[in-house]
């Protein structure tokens, strides 16, 4: 496994529970993010805070027009996030994620890693370790998301967002890995919390 691969691996293997939401990050804001994600009341339906957390990371790096995969960056990320916030709690989401950079050591640029070979790791990793395939998965559809210009994490169409980028880079097998994920676009769905 090339090294680049390899970090893009390390830098997910955390485990994912999925419960369904739609947060439109323009309305949502850091109280809500702060106490229904981060610290949801004991026996509260909430979305898994990591994934919601990697979401926003790959949101951030792709909304500041940034192409690169940072393999310690989700702490640093999250924790800058959670200082903003608790600082300024009716602030969106959207602003504070705005603010945050996201950029930090060892950046793998999606550039350069080629759809043939996520696909195969990512469908070896699916088989190994469902709940890290996802984590990874929930990242790349915050970065396709804030790439395109979108303010919306739907956690239901992470589905349908992974057989769109398979079927890109079925297609495009020798792209990049950054040009399937500028390419998939999903249809426009319900209307988001906090909206």
């Amino acid at each position: 496994m090339k090294p680049t691969v390899a970090l893009l691996f390390c830098l997910f293997c955390l485990p994912a529970l999925s419960q369904a939401g739609v947060f439109n990050l323009a309305t949502f804001t850091c109280d809500s993010y702060e106490s229904q994600v981060m610290n949801p009341p004991p026996g509260a339906k909430s979305e898994d805070a990591v994934n919601f957390s990697m979401w926003l990371f790959g949101y951030a790096v792709g909304h500041a027009g940034d192409h690169s995969i940072y393999s310690n960056g989700l702490q640093t990320f999250g924790n800058a996030l959670d200082v903003d916030c608790r600082s300024r709690p009716t602030a969106s989401l959207l602003d504070a994620v705005s603010s945050i950079n996201a950029a930090n050591d060892h950046p793998m640029d999606l550039k350069e890693l080629d759809c043939a070979t996520f696909e195969a790791r990512q469908s070896d990793l699916a088989h190994s370790d469902a709940d890290s395939a996802r984590t990874i998965m929930m990242w790349l559809f915050g970065f396709s998301v804030g790439r395109s210009g979108g303010r919306v994490l739907d956690t239901d169409a992470v589905g349908d967002f992974e057989l769109a980028l398979a079927k890109r880079c079925r297609d495009h097998a020798q792209g990049s890995l950054f040009d399937a994920l500028t390419a998939v676009r999903l249809p426009k769905k319900k209307a988001a919390a906090g909206s």
